[in-house]
């Protein structure tokens, strides 16, 4: 169980301190080009959420994510995601959910810095990086490796019933 929290700490730990470089040395420069024309480290303040959708809502994703977190923590906490693989999915959405949930409480917006441009993709984060891999991971958990994630119980007691009987 420790080791899920020391994963989590490392997670929030290494996004405030990419995001603290990118506010006290990236905002001046604006871009670095790392590969030109292809991914540059770019200063960006995001008021929304993903692709900027819902922009200027900062107390709908600070209560939308106060509660994510309670729900991922209970489904943690009651293990309805089992395994190595079904917890580091929940930590990693929770790490990066609370790494982005503290730029928009201190903030109101939240740091980003990684610009791909290759493919013209949004600037993203170290949080959103996770919350990412979580949730593919998350994907491939329903799908593939928990088949009684979303069972009815009563439907099994009552196939258990007549498989006893007949």
């Amino acid at each position: 169980m420790i080791i899920y929290a020391i994963i989590a700490v490392a997670i929030v730990a290494a996004d405030m301190i990419v995001k603290y470089w990118a506010q006290t040395t990236l905002m001046e420069i604006r871009t670095i080009p790392v590969i030109q024309d292809v991914f540059h480290l770019t200063y960006a303040e995001n008021k929304g959420a993903a692709f900027s959708i819902l922009e200027g809502q900062r107390w709908f994703f600070i209560v939308l994510t106060s509660v994510m977190l309670v729900v991922i923590a209970v489904a943690f906490f009651k293990n309805f995601f089992k395994g190595i693989w079904g917890r580091t999915t929940l930590v990693f959405i929770f790490a990066g959910a609370v790494g982005n949930f503290i730029d928009r409480v201190r903030f109101g917006y939240v740091v980003d810095m990684f610009d791909f441009r290759l493919i013209n993709f949004p600037v993203f984060n170290v949080a959103d990086i996770f919350l990412t891999i979580g949730a593919v991971m998350g994907v491939i958990y329903i799908l593939f490796m928990d088949k009684d994630l979303f069972k009815d119980e009563k439907k099994v007691e009552q196939n258990d019933d007549t498989q006893d009987n007949g």
